[in-house]
């Protein structure tokens, strides 16, 4: 049986460096420090920062993975939109009104975003007790099933509860735009192509947003999607150039990181049901969530957001386990993917963590390479004192100027009437 992977310390020696291939991402780091050089003497390297990333369109951001025609029609069942994101490996993704004129602006051609997460909170709350669909759901064998015992998480996190659900009838006729209760916005908000890079940046880290669209008003469609995780990506490609190492080289202790301490950081025990870890994740609004074991208080894991698919794709690999908790949910996907030979998943990574005395350019390195959201702040004797996100980082990198969104976000439509989840 695989094991929980132990704690591991970023190490500055094993640490990549950028590649002499010019990519997009650094030809795009290069158009920052030419516009470095350009700034008035008289400006500190913030102000020089923010000046060079309100000159750049985000017109000029790579197009990402996540935006090469990935879209979904509202007509799509809950079953198949799982399938689409889990081949395409991307947690969410817009969805097409398949009743919208062709001449739609892109606000009347989209009704939102669908997401992994939204899918498996929608689903659990049709299962609700209050819900006039609770008592069972049908099996595609004609059984069924009883997920409302004693209303409580450990009742729904049976070895086989996510197999049942899977093959029901529920799962497999509910179209998308029947959840659209689940939506976070109506339908997102989005930058235009010639919104400032530093509009994007602020929005990725003060604003909390884990990706920002990009529509092309002419075409009404989306044309790139920019994600926390693509400009960091970004950022590691800098490695090298002036502006990059002015800033990377100063330790979280100069920058004040970690914001968040070990008393604030939200955290879930390995005993307990992995659905609560999902749920807190989603009440929370964070992206991923530290397993620790009661006698030690130590980190032993760590669970994202975008892990959640794992309990729609793969749900015959708890079959064997009494509940779901998530040490058996950690055990259970690490032998999954043993088993299939993929060695990528981040999951795998298990707890990776840096001190104080790292830098921003050791940490952006690391998370960059294991493709990670978040690290984990340890002292010497490994115990947890506190919490960096990609957002964190982002947050080092520019500041919001006095009154500079205006009216900005009175255009931001607002959620859903029907949005309960």
């Amino acid at each position: 049986m695989a094991s929980v992977p132990e704690i591991k310390i970023v190490r500055s020696e094993s640490l990549g460096h950028r590649s002499e291939v010019s990519s997009p991402e650094a030809k795009l780091g290069m158009r920052v420090e030419d516009l470095w050089d350009e700034q008035k003497p008289q400006l500190s390297p913030d102000e020089k920062l923010n000046a060079c990333f309100e000159s750049i369109p985000v017109s000029a951001f790579p197009l990402s993975s996540d935006s090469q025609d990935i879209e979904i029609r509202s007509d799509t069942s809950l079953a198949e939109a799982v399938e689409t994101l889990s081949k395409l490996k991307v947690l969410s993704a817009p969805v097409v009104d398949v009743d919208a004129p062709e001449d739609a602006s892109w606000i009347d051609r989209y009704i939102g975003i669908v997401e992994f997460p939204g899918i498996v909170v929608w689903l659990l709350h049709q299962l609700d007790p209050t819900s006039p669909r609770s008592p069972a759901v049908a099996g595609s064998n004609g059984t069924s099933h009883d997920f409302t015992a004693n209303g409580d998480d450990s009742a729904v996190t049976s070895g086989n509860f996510f197999e049942v659900l899977t093959s029901s009838e529920l799962y497999k006729n509910t179209k998308v735009r029947d959840i659209s209760g689940t939506f976070r916005w109506a339908p997102f908000l989005a930058l235009q192509k010639d919104n400032s890079f530093l509009t994007m940046l602020l929005l990725l880290s003060k604003y909390k947003m884990k990706s920002i669209p990009v529509v092309d008003l002419g075409e009404a469609k989306i044309e790139n999607i920019i994600t926390q995780s693509g400009v960091i990506h970004m950022l590691a490609e800098c490695v090298g150039l002036h502006w990059f190492e002015d800033w990377g080289v100063k330790t979280l202790s100069e920058v004040g990181l970690p914001i968040m301490s070990k008393d604030h950081i939200i955290k879930i025990y390995e005993d307990e049901p992995v659905l609560q870890a999902f749920k807190l994740m989603r009440r929370k609004r964070i992206g991923g969530i530290p397993v620790i074991e009661r006698k030690s208080e130590k980190p032993v894991g760590n669970i994202s957001l975008r892990d959640v698919h794992f309990l729609l794709t793969a749900p015959e690999i708890y079959h064997d386990y009494r509940s779901i908790t998530t040490k058996n949910f950690l055990v259970a996907v690490r032998e999954h993917l043993e088993k299939r030979g993929d060695t990528s998943a981040p999951i795998l990574s298990g707890v990776i963590a840096c001190t104080k005395n790292h830098t921003l350019k050791e940490l952006i390195l690391m998370l960059d390479a294991e493709k990670i959201h978040r690290l984990y702040v340890v002292d010497d004797s490994g115990n947890l004192e506190g919490l960096i996100t990609l957002r964190d980082i982002i947050a080092r990198l520019v500041y919001e100027p006095p009154g500079y969104f205006g009216d900005f976000f009175d255009g931001v439509m607002p959620l859903p009437q029907n949005y309960r989840v």
